[in-house]
């Protein structure tokens, strides 16, 4: 076998190469559930000893953090719902333009991108809570979307996956992050109205 030092890539002989098929590497999805369960845990623990200091921004128009934070929830769930129908366009589910990948991305970019300052107020504002089911179940969540996502990102950059993983772990994510949502701006608009 010969080398070229200049090559991007070496083509190796695999150690399973009589097999048929190689098996893949433990910790191509080890490391993404590992990453996942410590930025869960990590979140949740801050929030756990962090004293909750009742504000962490407010925005001019709006009557109070509670329906920034409702909002912005709301805008990060409509990016999703449209992160999950062009996924359904890139995997060839529906029908789309070719710019349907790029759309895919952008709208899961800007959807964690809102995510973020919710996040923030949560954690800072208010804290891991659990006085109530609601409450708890929304604290819970919060913490597993993250992980999620993180994992998600980190599969992303893995080579050789079986179809299936992503769909799955980006359905995870957007399952989360609905619960998340019904947990918190849904419930704030149904008990304070649908205002600024």
């Amino acid at each position: 076998m010969t080398v070229d030092p200049n090559a991007v890539t070496q083509d190796f002989p695999s150690p399973h190469q009589g097999t048929g098929h190689r098996r893949p590497h433990a910790a191509r999805y080890l490391v993404p559930t590992l990453v996942a369960a410590a930025v869960a845990v990590g979140l949740g623990v801050y929030g756990k000893v962090h004293d909750p200091q009742g504000t962490a921004f407010n925005l001019a128009g709006f009557s109070s953090t509670g329906a920034v934070k409702s909002w912005l929830a709301t805008t990060a769930f409509a990016f999703a719902l449209l992160q999950v129908v062009s996924a359904f366009m890139v995997y060839g589910r529906l029908p789309g333009p070719s710019w349907a990948p790029a759309l895919h991305r952008w709208s899961g970019r800007i959807a964690f991108l809102v995510s973020v300052p919710v996040a923030v107020h949560c954690l800072y504002a208010l804290g891991y809570q659990s006085h109530e089911p609601r409450v708890l179940w929304h604290s819970l969540l919060g913490c597993l979307f993250f992980g999620a996502f993180s994992a998600k990102m980190l599969l992303l950059r893995s080579e050789r996956l079986p179809g299936w993983l992503l769909p799955v772990v980006g359905g995870l994510v957007f399952t989360v992050l609905t619960a998340v949502w019904l947990t918190s701006a849904l419930w704030f608009f149904r008990t304070f109205g649908v205002t600024t």
